[in-house]
């Protein structure tokens, strides 16, 4: 039973049970108007659209890394499509509930989730390569050696 409100946010507080206690979050219910207006196919998507994604260029390739934890390499797919557009996506799917379950908190994001990017002409698109590893996909872009100009002397008549 709820004894106390809470000064924040307008919930309650059970006096007896140490772990019912509310914490003021400062951003809690920031959002929640803004996103009132977003169906839930789309929130549920932009929630997982902005995956961070690192682009490291070495002299022999471009790299990507992408921290996607608790994704097998099936629920992904690393594709490059016409124009040398890279593109990452996936699937995060929601946790099976019971019934009885009592979810205190749902933090971690799911839906899917799509990044493109547009290689650079120096890509050779039909040696790209990718790995999982402890949760981070890497996609590895080799890059074709830069052809140097080579100086060519003529001669000056006259």
């Amino acid at each position: 039973m709820s004894l106390i409100p809470s000064f924040f946010g307008g919930q309650r507080t059970n006096i007896f049970d140490p772990f019912s206690l509310d914490m003021w979050d400062p951003s809690d219910g920031v959002f929640t108007s803004a996103l009132a207006n977003i169906p839930a196919s789309a929130r549920e998507t932009s929630a997982f659209a902005n995956t961070r994604i690192d682009w490291k260029e070495t002299p022999e390739a471009h790299i990507f890394k992408a921290d996607l934890p608790g994704l097998k390499k099936e629920e992904m797919k690393v594709e490059v499509e016409e124009g040398r557009i890279l593109q990452i996506s996936g699937e995060r799917s929601k946790e099976q509930e019971d019934k009885n379950d009592k979810w205190h908190r749902i933090e971690r994001s799911t839906g899917k989730f799509l990044r493109r990017f547009r290689l650079p002409e120096n890509a050779k698109l039909d040696q790209v390569k990718a790995s999982m590893e402890n949760g981070v996909l890497t996609v590895t872009v080799p890059k074709e050696e830069e052809k140097k100009s080579e100086a060519k002397n003529i001669e000056i008549s006259g």
